[in-house]
């Protein structure tokens, strides 16, 4: 009977650890759009010097923890699937965020639990509780309130990307889920490897200037923070439950949108968001965790 007790006192904290890197993921991304917008550099100049410094940092933190052959040589066939559905997921998102409205990516984005949910239930047999449910239900009409005002600025390709996006992040979350020994960092930094000969070859990135180098170098480690705090934390938590944390992005972007780009956000941007805060905290419960 003790035994059942610490493994479930385990499973419950292991939950928690994977609620909190998932939090940490979230926070990070958010920063996206600003880092997108902020810069003059194309999408593929903000690619490819995402992908420098998010490969170069990331390395470093595997390097400090004498980890290199765990996370690049042993990543396993999950790990190569991991870096290169990621490497079109980023391929697709950063244009997203140039060709249309940060509210409009993160619409998109609030379909990820249902995807997660989804392809989970159909991949692993990971069934879906209510309280899961219920929260990306309401996570997605917060969200649907948040981009109420800017529907007729809908553009189609930004947002067909954006859709791409949202499948990759789902699926790498699946991925993690149904491959926990996976590891976070390898899969990530061949993420970046794949795409900065592709950014050499269809953008100029050398001829972006070092004031938004600069920029774009803190874009890569926040990048690099966000993907192996998310691979972390899918390891931990039920697909759709990643998905929906994914969800708090939505809110975030806005407030960062508002303290560094001083743009002012509207009544149903903040109404929106306290729904989807509201509903990811609403979802969370241990007991639910496996």
């Amino acid at each position: 009977m003790t035994g059942v007790k610490e493994a479930q006192t385990t499973k419950r904290s292991d939950y928690a650890v994977g609620v909190i890197f998932l939090i940490v993921s979230a926070l990070a991304f958010s920063s996206t759009g600003v880092f997108s917008k902020g810069v003059e550099a194309t999408a593929w100049e903000v690619i490819f010097w995402r992908a420098v410094f998010a490969s170069l940092s990331t390395t470093a933190f595997v390097a400090s923890r004498s980890a290199l052959r765990s996370e690049f040589l042993e990543m396993g066939r999950a790990g190569l699937v991991v870096g290169v559905i990621g490497a079109a997921g980023t391929a697709a998102l950063i244009p997203a965020f140039k060709l249309t409205d940060i509210a409009n990516v993160a619409l998109i984005y609030a379909a990820a639990p249902f995807i997660a949910a989804l392809l989970a239930w159909r991949v692993i047999g990971e069934k879906v509780s209510k309280r899961t449910a219920l929260g990306a239900a309401a996570a997605l009409a917060g969200v649907l309130i948040i981009v109420a005002g800017s529907i007729g600025s809908v553009h189609l390709l930004g947002d067909g990307l954006a859709l791409i996006m949202t499948t990759v992040m789902a699926s790498i979350m699946v991925l993690y889920r149904a491959n926990p020994h996976t590891p976070s960092s390898g899969p990530s930094v061949l993420q970046s490897l794949f795409l900065i000969p592709l950014a050499l070859l269809f953008g100029h990135p050398l001829q972006t200037a070092p004031i938004e180098i600069a920029i774009l170098a803190a874009f890569g480690v926040f990048h690099a923070i966000a993907s192996v705090t998310l691979a972390e934390g899918a390891k931990r938590v039920p697909a759709g439950q990643t998905a929906l944390l994914g969800a708090l992005e939505t809110p975030l972007a806005p407030i960062l949108a508002f303290l560094i780009l001083a743009e002012i956000p509207a009544f149903a941007t903040i109404f929106g968001g306290a729904i989807v805060l509201i509903a990811v905290l609403a979802s969370l419960k241990p007991t639910e965790s496996g």
